[in-house]
Protein backbone atom coordinates (compact mmCIF):
# COMPACT_ATOMS: atom_id res chain seq x y z
CA UNK A 1 0.00 0.00 0.00
CA UNK A 2 1.36 3.39 -0.89
CA UNK A 3 1.32 6.33 1.48
CA UNK A 4 -1.29 8.77 0.12
CA UNK A 5 -0.07 11.54 2.43
CA UNK A 6 3.39 12.11 1.01
CA UNK A 7 6.39 11.64 3.23
CA UNK A 8 4.41 11.07 6.48
CA UNK A 9 6.02 14.05 8.27
CA UNK A 10 9.46 12.71 7.43
CA UNK A 11 11.21 15.98 6.68
CA UNK A 12 14.64 14.35 6.64
CA UNK A 13 13.60 12.24 3.64
CA UNK A 14 14.83 9.07 5.32
CA UNK A 15 13.69 6.05 3.40
CA UNK A 16 11.78 3.80 5.76
CA UNK A 17 9.52 2.40 3.05
CA UNK A 18 9.78 -1.12 4.44
CA UNK A 19 8.28 -0.16 7.80
CA UNK A 20 4.50 -0.79 7.62
CA UNK A 21 3.83 1.76 10.39
CA UNK A 22 4.90 4.57 8.03
CA UNK A 23 2.14 3.88 5.53
CA UNK A 24 -0.71 5.76 7.18
CA UNK A 25 -0.83 8.63 9.65
CA UNK A 26 -2.04 7.61 13.12
CA UNK A 27 -4.30 9.95 15.13
CA UNK A 28 -2.90 10.99 18.52
CA UNK A 29 -5.35 8.86 20.55
CA UNK A 30 -4.61 5.63 18.65
CA UNK A 31 -1.94 3.13 19.66
CA UNK A 32 -0.06 0.66 17.48
CA UNK A 33 0.87 -2.76 18.84
CA UNK A 34 2.88 -5.44 17.10
CA UNK A 35 3.35 -9.15 17.66
CA UNK A 36 7.07 -9.82 17.25
CA UNK A 37 6.56 -13.53 16.52
CA UNK A 38 3.95 -13.21 13.75
CA UNK A 39 4.65 -9.66 12.58
CA UNK A 40 0.96 -8.72 12.85
CA UNK A 41 0.20 -5.08 13.59
CA UNK A 42 -2.98 -3.83 15.27
CA UNK A 43 -4.03 -0.19 15.50
CA UNK A 44 -6.84 0.79 17.85
CA UNK A 45 -8.16 3.75 19.78
CA UNK A 46 -7.26 4.31 23.43
CA UNK A 47 -10.18 5.64 25.46
CA UNK A 48 -13.93 5.55 25.06
CA UNK A 49 -15.31 3.31 22.33
CA UNK A 50 -18.31 5.01 20.78
CA UNK A 51 -18.57 2.20 18.24
CA UNK A 52 -19.16 -0.18 21.17
CA UNK A 53 -21.91 2.14 22.42
CA UNK A 54 -23.79 1.94 19.12
CA UNK A 55 -22.86 -1.51 17.78
CA UNK A 56 -22.07 -3.35 21.05
CA UNK A 57 -21.12 -6.99 20.38
CA UNK A 58 -20.53 -6.39 16.67
CA UNK A 59 -17.35 -4.40 17.39
CA UNK A 60 -15.28 -7.47 18.38
CA UNK A 61 -16.55 -9.21 15.24
CA UNK A 62 -15.27 -6.33 13.09
CA UNK A 63 -11.88 -6.56 14.87
CA UNK A 64 -11.74 -10.40 14.78
CA UNK A 65 -11.56 -10.34 18.57
CA UNK A 66 -13.37 -13.59 19.27
CA UNK A 67 -12.36 -13.89 22.92
CA UNK A 68 -13.99 -10.57 23.86
CA UNK A 69 -16.95 -11.33 21.57
CA UNK A 70 -17.81 -14.45 23.55
CA UNK A 71 -17.21 -12.65 26.87
CA UNK A 72 -19.54 -9.82 25.85
CA UNK A 73 -22.11 -12.26 24.45
CA UNK A 74 -22.13 -14.18 27.74
CA UNK A 75 -22.66 -11.00 29.75
CA UNK A 76 -25.44 -9.88 27.39
CA UNK A 77 -27.24 -13.24 27.62
CA UNK A 78 -26.95 -13.47 31.41
CA UNK A 79 -28.09 -9.86 31.86
CA UNK A 80 -30.99 -10.39 29.47
CA UNK A 81 -32.14 -13.52 31.27
CA UNK A 82 -31.78 -11.86 34.66
CA UNK A 83 -33.72 -8.77 33.62
CA UNK A 84 -36.50 -10.77 31.97
CA UNK A 85 -36.94 -12.94 35.10
CA UNK A 86 -36.72 -10.17 37.68
CA UNK A 87 -38.54 -7.18 36.23
CA UNK A 88 -42.30 -7.14 35.74
CA UNK A 89 -42.33 -4.43 33.05
CA UNK A 90 -43.06 -5.37 29.46
CA UNK A 91 -40.17 -7.25 27.92
CA UNK A 92 -39.40 -4.62 25.26
CA UNK A 93 -38.87 -1.86 27.87
CA UNK A 94 -36.69 -4.18 29.93
CA UNK A 95 -34.69 -5.21 26.89
CA UNK A 96 -34.01 -1.68 25.67
CA UNK A 97 -33.13 -0.44 29.16
CA UNK A 98 -30.68 -3.29 29.67
CA UNK A 99 -29.15 -2.86 26.21
CA UNK A 100 -28.69 0.86 26.78
CA UNK A 101 -26.98 0.25 30.12
CA UNK A 102 -24.72 -2.46 28.67
CA UNK A 103 -23.88 -0.20 25.71
CA UNK A 104 -22.58 2.44 28.13
CA UNK A 105 -20.56 -0.22 29.98
CA UNK A 106 -19.02 -1.50 26.72
CA UNK A 107 -18.26 2.08 25.66
CA UNK A 108 -16.27 2.59 28.86
CA UNK A 109 -14.27 -0.67 28.94
CA UNK A 110 -14.13 -2.34 25.50
CA UNK A 111 -10.92 -0.74 24.20
CA UNK A 112 -9.16 -1.63 27.46
CA UNK A 113 -10.41 -5.24 27.16
CA UNK A 114 -9.16 -5.38 23.57
CA UNK A 115 -5.65 -4.13 24.35
CA UNK A 116 -5.25 -6.27 27.48
CA UNK A 117 -6.18 -9.37 25.47
CA UNK A 118 -3.68 -8.41 22.76
CA UNK A 119 -0.95 -8.08 25.41
CA UNK A 120 -1.76 -11.59 26.65
CA UNK A 121 -1.35 -12.83 23.06
CA UNK A 122 2.18 -11.41 22.92
CA UNK A 123 1.62 -8.00 21.38
CA UNK A 124 3.81 -5.11 22.51
CA UNK A 125 3.69 -1.38 21.74
CA UNK A 126 5.22 -0.74 18.34
CA UNK A 127 6.81 2.59 19.23
CA UNK A 128 7.53 4.85 22.19
CA UNK A 129 4.53 7.11 21.57
CA UNK A 130 2.15 4.14 21.68
CA UNK A 131 3.80 2.80 24.84
CA UNK A 132 3.46 6.16 26.59
CA UNK A 133 -0.17 6.46 25.52
CA UNK A 134 -1.02 2.95 26.76
CA UNK A 135 0.78 3.49 30.09
CA UNK A 136 -0.90 6.86 30.69
CA UNK A 137 -4.33 5.29 30.04
CA UNK A 138 -3.46 2.44 32.45
CA UNK A 139 -3.89 -0.19 29.72
CA UNK A 140 -0.27 -1.27 30.14
CA UNK A 141 1.78 -1.46 33.33
CA UNK A 142 5.08 0.38 33.19
CA UNK A 143 8.07 -1.88 33.71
Amino acid sequence: MQNPFGNGNNDNNDNNDNDPRNLIPIPPNFATVVNKKTGQIRIAKVGLSFTALFFQILVPVFRSDWYNFFCMLGVEVIAGMGLSMYLVQPLSITFYTGEYFLGVVWMLIYNMMYFKHLFKLGYTPADERSRELLVSAHYLKEK
